[in-house]
């Protein structure tokens, strides 16, 4: 997303579709969202009407049940992220270590978020999410790495490839591995947002990874250093 996307002091509010096929769920998620006052609610719905939806109303984000009974989250997610410029997706998700939501990961969600997530930590979420961050919610993400790695395309890390990321690519992979936009890794290390990108391709090449989220997800697997 560029610069122009909305968040605190904006003038264009963060557009969002919810995607649950619980009426009661996409009602609470909605009033949280948007009582942050930087998030506009476009549209929600249940799984089999999500893709429609998303294509008309183009939010910056979706927010999208992982399991659902008529057409299931990784499927409407395939769909969406077809589109030209498709939104962030982050998957939701009642399931600490939900093989489910490793699937999505692997097919391009930028993130996954449990349904008990604290109010303000769903919108800053969602903030993170249309500025180019990643989303991992901690407690699930452990789990997760424990029983389904494999799953979401992230293998434990060699330490040839570690070895071979520079200093200045392990710093930016730290704060990557926090959910950080490029534009946020470039104002913490002062860098220009070019660099970071340039970065992050040579990180996801070096560890052998197809996108941000498996990045961030791997980098909770190396030891911490000393």
């Amino acid at each position: 997303m560029g610069p122009d996307v909305g968040g605190p002091g904006s003038e264009r509010p963060l557009r969002v579709v919810v995607v649950d096929d619980e009426a009661l769920v996409r009602s609470g998620l909605t009033m949280i969202l948007q009582a942050g006052g930087d998030v506009r609610v476009v549209g929600a719905c249940s799984g089999e009407d999500a893709v429609a939806l998303v294509a008309r109303e183009r939010p910056d984000v979706v927010l999208l049940d992982v399991r659902m009974p008529l057409v299931d989250g990784v499927t409407v997610l395939e769909e969406v992220l077809r589109a030209p410029s498709p939104p962030a997706v982050a998957m939701l998700t009642t399931f600490e270590g939900d093989q489910q939501v490793a699937r999505a990961l692997r097919a391009g969600a930028s993130g996954f978020l449990l349904k008990d997530t604290d109010p303000l930590g769903l919108v800053q979420a969602v903030r993170s999410l249309a500025a180019g961050g990643v989303v991992l919610s901690p407690r699930a993400a452990r789990t997760l790495l424990a029983e389904h790695a494999e799953a979401a395309g992230v293998g434990p890390p060699t330490s040839r490839a570690l070895a071979s990321l520079t200093a200045r690519e392990h710093d930016v992979l730290a704060l990557l591995a926090q959910g950080m936009s490029n534009a946020a890794i470039g104002a913490e290390l002062d860098l220009g947002v070019g660099t970071v990108k340039d970065h992050v391709s040579s990180i996801l090449g070096k560890l052998a990874v197809r996108s941000r989220v498996q990045a961030a997800l791997l980098a909770r697997r190396v030891p911490p250093a000393g």
